[in-house]
């Protein structure tokens, strides 16, 4: 206005071109949008409420169908726009003419976009979605060196790998005061997986790990160790359960105790009739704190008798007719075994003996031929023969 212009009305006229550039600034509006087909936003100089002449834009309206909101070409601002229409219908925000880009809600989306329109180019405007660029509650924003002081994240909230899906979840527990802390390290060393507590109120904190359901822990590690440091290491069951070790695919079971120069070990050899051997180191010894025995076996009282040595070391038998025993198989070099022979109540029963039994000077001692009373023979197994060791006749064993 120049001097004297406007006289009477240019204190209305100042006040609202403030109120326009009140709005300019980032005034906010709801903008009812038409059902169906477009909606037509336009900015009228020198008049308020435009919906244009606000940075803040929310639209409303219950859609029945995919709607667009056209602006004309003579604006380029930046706008600030949710999208709070209800039912599952697009919006589309975008120049009333021309070519150029635009922006689209898509179906039952009622997030904030930043939208900035240009139109530079009259052929081609553009209205450009900038909300990538800023980091909002629902934007997917890739975080490239920034550092994460203490994010929290909800119970049952998630780090999701690159397709979106959860890789790792987290839960939360009441008055929580131990965590897991991972540690990196440098060359040589692996990283530390490690429980601590953030109040220091507890000093031994057990790291606890669940599979679910029947599901499994796999350690992929060829050596897997345990122990503190120098310290005695104990691998037992949780609670009354029974600890079973087993190895993977077609390998050896081996139990030391740290692989250490002066270790002894047990190998559970894999395979069909795999044997148990204990090696110690040196002259050490295996030592039986407590006994150790075969427990005593029978065997089948018929007119030829065998014997599985490696299945029955320590066994016996009640003759009722005159038998022969069979040669024993699954014999070892230097195994030891035990046979007691015992007469049925009626007596007088022989027994012939394999030619792979070898007695002293060649003669077999004469059973006892008493009702009830039993002979005790012990063997010892010797290049395919079985070698006595001793023999104990006329035994009361009722």
């Amino acid at each position: 206005m120049t001097t004297g212009e406007k006289a009477g009305t240019w204190g209305t006229l100042t006040n609202t071109n403030w109120n326009i550039s009140e709005q300019i600034a980032g005034g906010y509006i709801s903008q009812a949008l038409s059902t169906t087909g477009a909606t037509t936003l336009a900015v009228n100089d020198g008049t308020t409420g435009a919906a244009l002449a606000n940075r803040i834009i929310e639209f409303t309206a219950a859609l029945a169908g995919n709607v667009t909101v056209t602006i004309p070409l003579d604006v380029e601002q930046l706008y600030v726009i949710k999208n709070s229409c209800t039912n599952s219908y697009s919006v589309e925000f975008k120049y009333v003419t021309g070519s150029g880009g635009s922006v689209t809600w898509a179906s039952g989306d009622t997030g904030t976009k930043i939208v900035y329109a240009t139109a530079n180019d009259a052929t081609n405007p553009d209205i450009i979605d900038a909300t990538s660029a800023f980091v909002t509650a629902s934007s997917t924003t890739t975080l490239t060196n920034k550092t994460l002081t203490a994010p929290k994240f909800a119970d049952g909230g998630f780090i999701a790998d690159a397709n979106g899906a959860e890789a790792l979840v987290f839960g939360a527990a009441s008055t929580a005061v131990n965590e897991l802390k991972i540690t990196n390290a440098a060359t040589g060393a692996g990283p530390n997986l490690s429980s601590i507590s953030t109040s220091g109120t507890d000093s031994n904190i057990d790291i606890n790990i669940t599979p679910a359901g029947t599901g499994d822990v796999v350690l992929a590690g060829d050596t897997v160790k345990v122990g503190d440091a120098a310290a005695a290491a104990t691998l037992t069951s949780n609670g009354a359960g029974t600890l079973t070790v087993t190895t993977g695919g077609t390998t050896d079971l081996i139990l030391n105790t740290n692989g250490g120069t002066n270790a002894g070990d047990i190998t559970f050899t894999d395979g069909a009739n795999g044997d148990i051997d204990f090696t110690c180191n040196g002259t050490g010894n295996v030592v039986f704190n407590d006994a150790a025995y075969n427990p005593e076996t029978t065997l089948t009282d018929e007119a030829t008798i065998t014997w599985d040595a490696q299945a029955k070391p320590i066994t016996a038998v009640t003759l009722t007719a005159n038998r022969i025993v069979a040669a024993p198989t699954n014999g070892q070099a230097g195994q030891f075994i035990s046979l007691l022979i015992i007469q049925d109540a009626g007596g007088t029963n022989t027994l012939t003996w394999n030619a792979v039994f070898e007695f002293p000077s060649e003669t077999a001692p004469t059973l006892t031929t008493t009702g009830d009373l039993a002979d005790l023979f012990v063997f010892r197994y010797h290049n395919s023969k079985w070698l006595q060791v001793g023999s104990t006749l006329a035994l009361t064993v009722a």
